[in-house]
């Protein structure tokens, strides 16, 4: 039970991980603010760094991760695209990330109640995750 606690709860961080930093990847090219650039761009690197020890452990347990869901990124590509459309602007981009930032720290929580016979490890690694989407949302506020 533990270790397919471990391997499920790495699972969604992966996924978690590279949601995050395809989402940033998504508006990259549209930040007009040199600090907003930069601050994303320290986030999208913290996300890579999370993800590479991810994907060590997860290939401990010879297991590939996990992709994002399909629906949920096209939804996310969807709405992106379509807010910028409307208005082009570092505030929509921050309010864009913030909603991200809060539909991960909700998901990672549910996650980490859900795989409560997970490793010690696994757990860290979800939690510093979450503070990680925390403390983006927190930052972002200045560009609302």
């Amino acid at each position: 039970m533990i270790e397919q606690d471990t391997i499920k709860l790495l699972r969604e961080c992966d996924a978690g991980v590279k949601m995050g930093t395809d989402s940033i990847r998504d508006v990259e090219e549209r930040i007009k603010s040199q600090e907003l650039r930069d601050y994303l761009s320290a986030c999208k690197k913290e996300h890579e760094e999370l993800g590479k020890e991810i994907e060590k452990l997860l290939d401990k347990y010879k297991d590939d991760g996990k992709e994002p869901n399909f629906m949920a990124k096209g939804m996310s590509h969807m709405k992106t695209g379509m807010k910028l459309m409307v208005e082009e602007s570092d505030n929509t981009i921050a309010d864009l990330m913030t909603d991200g930032c809060n539909m991960g720290v909700k998901s990672l929580n549910r996650y980490l109640n859900q795989y409560k016979a997970a490793d010690e490890v696994s757990k860290d690694i979800a939690k510093r995750l979450i503070n990680l989407e925390e403390k983006m949302a927190v930052e972002l506020r200045k560009y609302l």
